[in-house]
């Protein structure tokens, strides 16, 4: 564009000269907003791609994570299993569960006994859920005194 000199005396504007000034503003205007629309559209396109890449990125470290944290979890499972065996001082699943079958088969008579009574006397009639409760409280009573007993052992 020619350089124009922006003296009072200098600038001899008419409406065709102003015109024609309007139209070259407008054409350079819209090759401006082309242009940004332009990078605009490149900055997205990119920074889709990036959202993507960091989406891939995020659920592969959440998988490794999870991965290591189950991994974690199994060795000191299997190191507390092994230091409670060697130590004794807590019983494990396995010595629980074989007392637990050894309560049941010594109430197992008292379960029958109370069975057969149950609707002989009125008043003192047994209901299947009077049974559980009773049997519950005895293996929990039974569950603390042996719980007792193994800590003050050993």
């Amino acid at each position: 564009m020619p350089e124009v000199d922006l003296k009072e005396d200098n600038i001899n504007w008419t409406i065709e000269t102003y015109a024609k000034h309007n139209e070259a503003m407008r054409k350079m205007e819209e090759k401006i907003l082309i242009e940004r629309d332009r990078r605009y559209a490149e900055v997205n396109i990119e920074r889709e791609k990036a959202l993507a890449i960091k989406e891939t990125a995020d659920s592969t470290a959440l998988e490794l994570a999870r991965e290591a944290q189950v991994y974690k979890d199994e060795r000191n499972d299997a190191i507390r299993e092994q230091s409670l065996k060697e130590t004794g001082v807590y019983a494990t699943h396995a010595d629980v569960a074989v007392m637990a079958d050894k309560i049941y088969k010594a109430l197992e008579p008292l379960a029958d006994f109370v069975t057969s009574q149950q609707g002989i006397k009125k008043e003192t009639a047994l209901t299947t859920t009077r049974v559980v409760q009773i049997i519950s409280s005895i293996c929990a009573v039974t569950g603390i005194f042996i719980t007792l007993i193994i800590k003050y052992v050993r």
